[in-house]
Order: C-alpha cells, then sequence, then structure tokens
C-alpha cells in the first residue's frame, strides 16, 4: 500500500481475517465509541460471489427491458422503504461507523431523495437525441452497459450506496455491491431495502467478501463496469484491474479540499463555513474543507475565529441528538490521525486548539486547529481524514489559488470573498477541483456532477453527466 495514502480509507482494510482452511470469512461490527464487537456476519466465499455475479447478470436483460415508468415506480417505493425504516438505518450507521444520530438521519433523507429525482429525471436523461446529418435520420440512444460492480467505503454507508445505484438502476443497469468491510450490516441492509421495495431479486445483490476477492470479480465476464469510492491505493488496483480486462471504471479517491479565505470577507461567517466544511461526519468526508489557506492580513482573526467555531463541536453520544461530534471509524483511523497532528507539530505547526487523545476507551478525537502549516508537514500534503483543519497563510490572490492548486488531490474547493465576480471567476476558471463553490461549503447533490480530478480520480456520479457513465452511448443512422 501506498504509505502516503491514509489506510483507514482503504478498502483492504477491514474485519476480515482469511477463513480457516479457505472456508466462509466472518465480517464483526465493532463500535466505535466504546471499541465494543458488535454483530457478526457470516460472508460469502469467492465462489458464492462469483455466483452472485453470474446470477445478477442472468437477470439483467430483464430488467434492461423494464419500461422506465416501472422501474420509476420501483425506485420511489425505495424511497418510502428509506423513510420509513429511517430510525433503524440511522441506529445501524451509529453502531457501525460512529456516525452521529442528526448525521444519520439526514443521509438517508438524502438517499430518499436521489431516489425520487432519479425517478423523475432518468427518462429524460436518456431519451433520445436528434442528430442533424442532412439527410438521413440520425440520433444518439443511451443503452445500459450491464452489470456494474460498486466497490463502496464506509465513511457514508447509504449514500455512497444509492449515489451509484439510484442514476445506475435507472439506467437499466443491474448491480452488485462490495461494501467496505467494517459495515456488513449496512451492505445487508441496502439489498433489503431494494427487495422490499419490489425490485427483482437478483438486479441487486450485496456480496460480503474481503477485497482479496474484488479482482476476481472484476475480471469476470458477468460484470461490465466497476466503480470505486476510496483511497488512491485502491483506485490503482482497481483501475488496474478494470483497464487489464477492458472495463470501464469511475473512481472517486478522496480530497485535500482547499478553501481559499480572502481579504474582503465577514470573517466571522467564513470562519462558521469553514468549520461546517471541515465537520461534516466527524470531517471523515472526502469531500470536507481541509485546507485553509487564508490572506495574510486576516489570518491571525480567523485563526481566532475559526478556532472558537471548532470548539463548538464537542465530543459526545453519538446517539444524543444533540451531539455535533462522535467518534471516529475505528481506533486505529484515530491513531492515524493523531500522528498526523504530532508530525505536523514537530515539523513546526503550532496547535491551536485539540491535538489530544481521550483517556477513555473508543476512537475518540477531538476538533482541532493547526496552523503555520506548511509544504513537508502531514497536514499540508497529505488527506487528514478526521476533525482537523489546516490553516496556510498566502500573501495574496495568486500565492493562495498557486497553493491550492499544488496538491495532488483535486475532488472539492471553495472560495470565501464579498465580490461574488471575483469568487465566480476564481472558482470558475482557476481551481483545479471536480467541485468548486462560492461562500459554502462542498456537498454532494443529485442535480450535480460529482468526482474529481488529478489523483482525486475520473468519471462522475450524479446528475445527467453521471447516469451517462455506465451506458453505451450509440450513434445511430437509418439511411433511406
Amino acid at each position: 500500500m501506498d504509505e502516503r495514502i491514509p489506510p483507514e480509507r482503504d478498502q483492504s482494510r477491514g474485519h476480515e481475517p482469511a477463513p480457516p482452511g479457505g472456508g466462509k470469512p466472518r465480517f464483526t461490527a465493532t463500535d466505535p465509541s466504546s471499541g465494543q464487537p458488535g454483530r457478526s456476519y457470516e460472508g460469502h466465499s469467492g465462489d458464492e460471489a462469483l455466483e452472485i455475479a453470474r446470477r445478477v447478470r442472468a437477470a439483467w436483460p430483464g430488467w434492461r427491458d423494464t419500461p422506465f415508468a416501472e422501474r420509476a415506480r420501483l425506485m420511489k417505493a425505495a424511497a418510502q422503504v428509506l423513510r420509513r425504516r429511517m430510525d433503524e438505518f440511522a441506529e445501524l450507521m451509529t453502531a457501525e461507523m460512529g456516525k452521529t444520530r442528526n448525521e444519520g438521519l439526514a443521509e438517508i433523507e438524502k438517499c430518499a431523495g436521489a431516489c425520487d429525482f432519479f425517478a423523475d429525471h432518468a427518462e429524460g436523461f436518456l431519451a433520445r437525441r436528434p442528430i442533424d446529418m442532412g439527410g438521413p435520420k440520425a440520433f444518439v440512444t443511451f443503452n445500459p452497459l450491464g452489470v456494474v460492480l460498486a466497490v463502496m467505503p464506509w465513511n457514508f454507508p447509504f449514500w455512497q450506496v444509492f449515489r451509484f445505484a439510484a442514476p445506475n438502476l435507472m439506467a437499466g443497469d443491474a448491480a452488485v455491491l462490495k461494501h467496505a468491510s467494517s459495515v456488513p450490516g449496512c451492505a445487508l441492509a441496502i439489498e433489503d431495502v431494494f427487495r422490499e421495495a419490489g425490485f427483482p431479486e437478483d438486479v441487486f445483490r450485496t456480496a460480503l467478501i474481503p477485497s482479496r476477492d474484488v479482482r476476481a470479480l472484476i475480471e469476470d465476464p458477468s460484470i461490465a463496469a466497476v466503480t470505486l469510492t476510496g483511497s488512491v491505493a485502491a483506485g490503482r488496483e482497481v483501475a488496474g484491474a478494470a483497464g487489464g480486462v477492458l472495463k470501464k471504471s469511475v473512481l472517486e479517491l478522496g480530497g485535500s479540499d482547499a478553501y481559499l479565505v480572502l481579504e474582503d470577507v465577514d470573517i466571522d461567517k467564513a470562519a462558521g463555513i469553514c468549520a461546517t466544511a471541515r465537520m461534516v461526519n466527524g470531517g471523515q468526508s472526502c469531500i470536507a474543507g481541509k485546507r485553509f489557506i487564508v490572506a495574510a492580513e486576516i489570518r491571525e482573526a480567523f485563526e481566532r475565529a475559526l478556532t472558537e467555531k471548532m470548539r463548538a463541536y464537542q465530543m459526545g453520544d453519538p446517539r444524543d441528538a444533540a451531539t455535533k461530534l462522535g467518534p471516529m471509524q475505528s481506533v486505529h483511523a484515530r491513531d492515524d490521525i493523531h500522528a498526523q497532528v504530532q508530525k505536523s507539530i514537530a515539523a513546526g505547526a503550532r496547535l491551536l486548539t485539540g491535538g489530544e487523545v481521550p483517556d477513555k476507551p473508543g476512537a475518540w478525537y477531538p476538533a482541532t486547529v493547526l496552523t503555520d502549516v506548511r509544504p513537508g508537514m502531514p497536514a499540508y500534503d497529505e488527506e487528514v481524514f478526521g476533525p482537523v483543519a489546516a490553516v496556510i497563510e498566502a500573501r495574496d490572490e495568486a500565492d493562495a489559488i498557486r497553493i491550492a492548486n499544488s496538491s495532488r488531490f483535486g475532488l472539492g474547493s471553495g472560495v470565501l470573498t464579498r465580490d461574488l465576480a471575483r469568487g465566480e471567476r476564481i472558482a470558475a476558471e482557476q481551481l483545479e477541483a471536480g467541485m468548486s463553490f462560492v461562500n459554502a461549503n462542498v456537498r454532494s447533490d443529485p442535480r450535480m456532477p460529482f468526482g474529481g480530478v488529478k489523483e482525486s480520480g475520473h468519471g462522475r456520479e450524479c446528475s445527467e453527466f453521471g447516469i451517462h457513465e455506465f451506458v453505451n452511448i450509440k450513434s445511430v443512422l437509418v439511411q433511406e
């Protein structure tokens, strides 16, 4: 594994010990708030996973030929199941990866909203498009590819899956899910949502397998394409395997999102946006703001305001509706984050708040702010996948843009300024990222394309652009 990549996001990690004698693996969830083991699930053998994929492939032609109206009816039913079982699923996320109750409820509602959106819009997104050829009839049609394998992470265990599944099922593709090993209950629950909604049994299936069995699935003829959200190291492995058998892949590989805080901002308002951007999902988000690049003349005032906003995120029971910061996903992940903080301090960064591991069981880490962050420090060079904000000083606008673009990542980015025309120019034309928001924290939405550039991956999810990733864009000409 590339040691520069935070290993807690890598799909190869998880509770997936090698089974004795080549039997079935077991997947045991761990409650991050206590460190205690939770429910254990029997997984699938490699051969069973291949059989699942082949069953999905056998079911795909019937789904491909299902009219849009029927697909939409079933997708709307899935949204209803999600809303009806919202409390149950939010608790499941809390138990398996420590998500706070309020964020869990919001995540399920977002999944339901995506189901509704693509149920309403997929037919229009995929309608035939006429081409003027000056005589013969010509058009472009969008036909499903087949079975898409999705390799998904733990941090948004429902949303990451529905972000992929809602558009692609509506496009007429079928799906196999290989979820992160630490959220087996969520993986099976998602399959159950589609079953309860009335989808054909083998149109969406979960394969509980360790990461070492993914390559065989990718290479199997039943799989047409693959999508992954995870680390750069995992992305390289999956893209290499898919490329070796000439199958398309869409990769979302995380980021180190930069927010430019320009000299003309309302400092308190800007600090609030930045704290919100940093602390979504306890900082365990690929599109969380991570590097805050601040104009030199306001840096000290901004540091004070950001520190105050970050301190408001107090650690607490994730099941309590008042809690704003629950545990990290695992003790291992927490320790990796703390090591990045300590190494940055040793290299000259200053700690403004947080940065200490609490003396209690569980994967707890406080909201943390580092300043004087410079190249060569983990807080500058790496993705810190937790509640750690890095403040970086810039001489001026051009220097801020240079610093933002110096990262090997390019997922999201932000610009904070009172001058909207200035912010729009920088966001639209000068930041090397797949998404750039002005005076707002970056977030995914079914209506807008989601994805990155550079080592943040390639391809798009969501919106009309996302639904076109796993279809055959076919040219048709009819000559009299």
